[in-house]
């Protein structure tokens, strides 16, 4: 089990890199390369097992707070192959994005605090 996580990790760590990547023509790159940045370093980081269990549920609720903030006001979908026809659209992508990180870090908080309790 411990290996699947650990590879679980690798895969995020790569997909928020990518994330990282494809930020170059976003009108607020800066902002979100740095959002993805945290999720990267959060995922090698539970690899190596070097963070505590709460610093995983404040990103969850981090990154929570950024899926609510960034909600759209008028749904329109997340068209990836269409480039950013709205801001609706972008707003979109933005918010589940951060909820995917959400749920992730949360995977990462509750695998880290059973780890824990089971050394117990």
């Amino acid at each position: 089990m411990e290996t699947f996580f650990k590879i679980f990790a690798a895969v995020f760590a790569l997909l928020f890199g990518y994330a990282i990547v494809v930020q170059f023509n976003d009108p607020d790159a800066l902002q979100w390369i740095l959002i993805y940045l945290v999720a990267a370093v959060a995922s090698v980081l539970f690899i190596f097992k070097k963070l505590k269990t709460s610093i995983y549920f404040v990103l969850t609720i981090f990154f929570l707070v950024l899926f609510f903030m960034y909600w759209p006001e008028s749904y329109e979908g997340v068209q990836l192959d269409q480039g950013m026809k709205t801001v609706n659209i972008e707003e979109g992508r933005e918010s589940l994005g951060s909820l995917i990180a959400a749920v992730v870090m949360m995977v990462y908080g509750f695998r880290t605090r059973f780890l824990n309790k089971s050394k117990v």
